[in-house]
């Protein structure tokens, strides 16, 4: 595991570990959403690398998270960012699950 200062820093050195591709992550649906390739992977499709979490710079409680995913399946290796406040904890989809069984 790696340890990073700021968000912008592990996103920069993920990139340059092959973590190239952006999946976005929506809570009404149980797949990400792969933005370059206009495909969806399922939980059961990926696994998750590594997790980073970041403070926010002035409240504490505005958090985002970094998940370093890869799939084998579709041979492809990317990263979810996503705020990690109080709207993280009301999503209720199978994928936030997953994501946030990997948390703790």
């Amino acid at each position: 595991m790696y340890s990073y200062n700021t968000l912008s820093e592990a996103v920069n050195d993920l990139i340059k570990r092959g973590y190239t591709t952006d999946f976005l992550l929506k809570s009404d649906q149980d797949y990400l959403i792969c933005s370059d390739n206009s495909f969806e992977l399922s939980p059961d499709d990926f696994v998750i690398d590594e997790i980073y979490r970041f403070e926010g710079m002035t409240d504490p409680a505005d958090e985002s998270i970094v998940f370093a995913i890869s799939s084998d399946k579709h041979n492809i290796k990317g990263m979810v960012i996503n705020s990690f406040g109080a709207d993280f904890g009301y999503r209720s989809s199978k994928l936030v699950e997953h994501l946030r069984k990997a948390i703790k």
